[in-house]
């Protein structure tokens, strides 16, 4: 359960957040940024009790983005730089100068946004299933044949149903919000070879073997960015990723403690 949850008014959002672990003012705030159609809990349930204890002292603060999960979707389109733009707000919202940034596939591209735009925001960064062009997908991602076991199953798709109904301000929007997330992930990604290389913030790729993302593009990448390092966890899909907490904590714990 969080410490404490609040709503912070953001770029015309009324954006849901949590709060868990400490407060410790001599410690980088952690900020852990949920994948596409997901939520905090779906995203980051199983690892985030363990890391928040392992973590001791550091304050993790996990929003929700534009239409997902607890914060009311606008009219407003959903892009990549839109959400980064809301998370920097959020920083300011909360008195937060620098923080460490974590982030699962759509969460990741967001983390990966404010890392170009405003590297002075940013301390360590966790890019998790994570591509910066859209030729980093496999093809069967990029042009989804839903027979592909890349992709997530009917019962994936059920458990995001059930969970966006649950807590979302209008329960019925989900198709629409749907569309809206298919359209951010297929859209033109905002960043050169050139913004990886110029990447400040001492960084973590992991990925699945079996992920959307192509071992291959995850290698450029950690090629590209300054002392990056690269994990892929064998035997994992793009869904199960977050789960993998045996192979995840130690690693997060190493990199962000």
């Amino acid at each position: 359960m969080p410490s404490s949850t609040g709503y912070a008014k953001v770029n015309g959002l009324e954006m849901y957040y949590e709060q868990h672990g400490g407060a410790d003012g001599s410690k980088r705030p952690l900020v852990l940024l949920h994948g596409g159609v997901l939520t905090v809990d779906l995203t980051f349930g199983a690892v985030l009790p363990a890391l928040s204890e392992s973590l001791a002292g550091r304050r993790l603060v996990a929003p929700e983005l534009q239409g997902h999960g607890h914060t009311a979707d606008t009219d407003r389109a959903m892009t990549v730089p839109n959400l980064a733009s809301d998370v920097v707000a959020l920083l300011d919202e909360l008195g937060i100068p620098q923080a460490d940034l974590f982030g699962f596939s759509l969460g990741g591209l967001t983390a990966l946004e404010v890392a170009v735009r405003h590297p002075e925001r940013v301390g360590r960064l966790v890019l998790a299933s994570t591509h910066y062009h859209q030729d980093g997908y496999h093809d069967e991602v990029r042009t989804p044949d839903y027979s592909s076991p890349l992709l997530p199953s009917q019962d994936d798709f059920r458990e995001m149903t059930d969970a966006y109904k649950a807590v979302a301000p209008d329960p019925e929007h989900f198709q629409d919000f749907l569309a809206k997330c298919s359209t951010a992930a297929q859209a033109p990604l905002p960043w050169t070879s050139d913004d990886l290389h110029a990447l400040s913030s001492p960084t973590l790729l992991v990925i699945g073997d079996t992920d959307f993302v192509r071992v291959e593009h995850a290698a450029e990448m950690q090629r590209l960015i300054p002392s990056a390092r690269l994990a892929v966890l064998p035997g994992t899909t793009h869904m199960s990723l977050m789960r993998r907490t045996a192979l995840l904590l130690p690693m997060l714990e190493e990199f962000l403690g």
